[in-house]
């Protein structure tokens, strides 16, 4: 069978995409409107002003938003060339590059799903703070790596995406998830050599403990900062005691770290949700594309489990 008659029904396929039919229909629905919107600005823009023939009218979209959005997300998916799309869609590459950059930002821009609420999406910090406050709910951030190509020679900034943790050239994300493993934000991606305390600063979150002082966050041992300018608020491990203290007082230690450890453990299951989507183990384009990208992963992760 030629690869430009593939069954299009196939190509929608939970195998490919990644998110269920359901998923699939319901995605489509929310987002044909604020791209046909995007199409027809971009269209005033290049003509200067109002169409001048009835809606319609015209040249048709070689590849439909639906296809487009199938396009998009097999290839966040599984990270498939562009070109390889392509030829499973019957258009030029040039095509599908469009259409995933354009269906990629939309996704990205939806915000992260509430369970039990599917009109309200959390787009920023201080909206999952304020979701956290209302409903009682403790926070479990952490950040992430992924690992990107090595910025070329000539280029300055090389050193601040060599992650010392790693010791590769990296980026970090750093994501919100609630005690139950759900994806509630996702921040813009940073240079790996950032701490992760310092990326959390700048993302505002000394200002949402202060205005929402009832939210608890747990966080891991990268955050002491916080623990000190938020005592109460950000809970860290314990520290470990001194060697000569008495060895209950090292068994209290070890107990009430496993105990942190097992509440926290639920952002780690969310991170492992992000990574088996293909393109979040090594990203190998352009980095001023990977912030979309994981925006995009983490957003229809939410979805999912939204509904768990």
């Amino acid at each position: 069978m030629p690869l430009s008659k593939v069954n299009r029904a196939v190509l929608a396929h939970r195998l490919f995409t990644g998110i269920s039919r359901r998923h699939l229909s319901c995605l489509a629905q929310e987002l044909v409107q604020p791209w046909q919107a995007t199409v027809e600005g971009r269209r005033h823009e290049v003509r200067g002003g109002a169409r001048k023939r009835a809606a319609g009218a015209g040249a048709r979209h070689q590849l439909v938003f639906v296809d487009r959005l199938v396009a998009t997300l097999i290839h966040l998916r599984h990270d498939l060339p562009h070109s390889v799309l392509g030829l499973l869609f019957g258009v030029d590459r040039s095509t599908i590059t469009r259409a995933v950059g354009e269906i990629r930002t939309l996704l990205a821009e939806r915000g992260c799903a509430v369970p039990g609420q599917p009109s309200l999406r959390l787009k920023t910090l201080a909206d999952v703070f304020a979701y956290a406050q209302a409903e009682g709910i403790e926070l479990r951030p952490d950040a992430t790596e992924i690992q990107v190509r090595r910025p070329p020679a000539s280029r300055g900034g090389r050193r601040a995406f060599v992650s010392g943790q790693k010791k590769q050239n990296t980026m970090k994300a750093t994501v919100v998830a609630d005690h139950r493993g759900r994806t509630l934000w996702a921040d813009a991606l940073r240079p790996g050599r950032m701490h992760d305390a310092t990326a959390a600063r700048n993302e505002g979150i000394a200002a949402c403990f202060q205005h929402f002082p009832d939210v608890e966050v747990l966080l891991d041992d990268g955050y002491p900062g916080l623990r000190r300018d938020h005592p109460g608020q950000a809970i860290t491990p314990p520290r470990k005691p001194n060697k000569s203290a008495l060895p209950d007082v090292h068994e209290r230690w070890e107990r009430d770290r496993h105990w942190h450890s097992s509440d926290r453990i639920t952002v780690e299951h969310a991170l492992a949700d992000h990574k088996r989507w293909r393109q979040l183990i090594r990203w190998t384009h352009r980095r001023d594309r990977l912030p979309d990208t994981y925006r995009a992963i983490a957003v229809l992760v939410s979805d999912r489990t939204a509904t768990t």
